[in-house]
């Protein structure tokens, strides 16, 4: 069976879609087989992408590793039986048909509360959740006190996956791996920086998941999107040598997916 992974993060700037995109690519790379699905349907963001990254190869006559994007089928409402949701056919549809022929079914979830992500969230045997470096964001996952050093209680995304650890539970299901990734740390504000850590680590303890480091704060993101690379793809569109920067970039998507530990995985790369 394929290993489902799920990027979620129901605020959206946390750079799901960027996580989405340079894991799916790492993991194509490797050799493995990767089906895509955006449950984005409205931005479509990491579709966009994928779909940027196949015209882009096309028109200057390259074959690269890719991961491949797939809609979700339609579905008979007709079919339904009296309080059936016609989203869960849907994406349950889509992964029973993805599953034989993939390794991997990469996931990416809207920046908000819907269905769809619920139920994405229920499937997932591993939780990626791109954090960025801020308690506006960690507001998300749990309220803390003024101070910033006691947590007071998880917030409505940490529910939401308990709700999902759950029903996976109920089904007989391995147990979901919930890792936060923590994007765009900087090198200023050094004291929130600490703090943001202290309480990470604290409510990890507390409602289970493991920390990765993600990605820092790049321009070169936004500049690969037109065209759908990655920075793993760089030197085969012919740039030679990659500045500090990009090596950085690289460095650190390598210790991302090193830090995911997921089957049959070894970072190559």
């Amino acid at each position: 069976m394929a290993h489902i992974i799920v990027v979620g993060n129901e605020k959206g700037g946390a750079g799901k879609s960027t996580v989405s995109m340079h894991v799916a690519t790492a993991l194509a790379r490797m050799g493995h087989k990767i089906s895509a699905l955006d449950l984005d349907l409205r931005q479509r963001t990491f579709g966009r992408y994928i779909e940027n990254r196949k015209g882009f190869l096309a028109s200057e006559g390259l074959d690269l590793p890719s991961p491949d994007c797939h809609d979700l089928p339609d579905i008979d409402k007709s079919s339904l039986r009296p309080g059936e949701n016609v989203y869960d056919h849907r994406l349950s549809a889509a992964i029973a048909a993805l599953e034989p022929d993939s390794d991997f079914i990469l996931i990416d979830c809207p920046g908000s509360h819907t269905r769809l992500s619920q139920v994405a969230h229920s499937l997932a045997d591993t939780l990626i959740t791109p954090l960025n470096d801020s308690f506006v964001d960690f507001d998300l996952l749990a309220r803390i006190d003024v101070g910033g050093e006691k947590i007071l209680g998880p917030s409505v995304y940490s529910e939401m996956v308990w709700n999902a650890r759950q029903l996976r539970a109920q089904a007989g299901l391995q147990p979901l791996d919930w890792v936060v990734v923590r994007n765009r740390l900087g090198a200023q504000n050094m004291v929130n920086k600490a703090k943001m850590e202290k309480a990470i680590d604290m409510l990890a303890r507390r409602i289970g998941f493991r920390v990765a480091p993600g990605f820092s704060e790049r321009v070169i993101f936004r500049e690969l999107f037109p065209r759908g690379l990655t920075l793993l793809d760089l030197k085969d569109i012919g740039v030679k040598q990659l500045n500090i920067s990009n090596v950085a970039a690289r460095q650190e998507l390598r210790d991302l997916v090193k830090a995911l530990k997921l089957p049959g995985v070894t970072v190559d790369f």
